[in-house]
């Protein structure tokens, strides 16, 4: 029976998730700057050759690891469910790794500007997506401060393990969270009708 590497030589699918997990670990752990391709093709297995043949660079991998679960959430969440949703997944235990290396690779690679527009790009999407739920002027400034403190609680909870958020029960971190936000983005409330 083939080992998993051998298994991946021929499932292209399994190689790029492959890829995608241990890009996620290694620009965790060192950021962009420090991070190679021959450190991420190593972790997972396989030759650096394939790295750039699913992703094309080091940069376009590390936008696919910043936007691959943010762009599959927005795509199948309703705006009024959105900021729900994100901050489920990000205090599920299910998720907490992923949630966990990808705060810690936007952080570690703030200062590289391939991987601040990939970030910026996936912020500015949410922020987009969030406006729609104020009929306020200032919809976007309101929208980026939901968002902010979404990746505060996340940055506190599962990167630095604050005590009484790592402690707290998810329902009560989202009834509250979700009940404040309804000052900035009145649909949010949990009673707020989706289309």
């Amino acid at each position: 029976m083939g080992t998993d590497r051998q298994l991946r030589r021929y499932d292209a699918a399994a190689t790029k998730d492959a890829l995608l997990a241990a890009a996620r670990r290694v620009f965790a752990e060192r950021g962009f700057d420090r991070t190679t391709v021959r450190d991420i093709a190593n972790l997972a297995g396989v030759n650096q050759a394939l790295l750039f043949r699913y992703f094309g660079s080091k940069e376009k991998l590390f936008r696919a690891v910043m936007n691959h679960a943010g762009r599959e959430q927005l795509a199948a969440t309703h705006p009024e469910r959105l900021l729900e949703a994100a901050l489920r997944s990000m205090l599920s235990p299910d998720n907490a790794e992923v949630s966990t290396h990808s705060l810690l690779a936007f952080v570690r690679s703030v200062g590289d500007d391939g991987a601040a527009t990939a970030a910026t790009q996936l912020g500015e999407q949410y922020v987009r997506a969030l406006s729609t739920l104020t009929d306020a002027g200032d919809a976007e400034l309101r929208a980026g401060l939901a968002l902010a403190w979404l990746v505060g609680i996340g940055l506190l909870r599962n990167v630095a393990g604050s005590g009484h958020l790592t402690a707290a029960d998810p329902d009560e971190i989202c009834a509250l969270v979700l009940a404040a936000t309804t000052t900035l983005l009145e649909r949010t409330d949990p009673a707020y009708p989706a289309v």
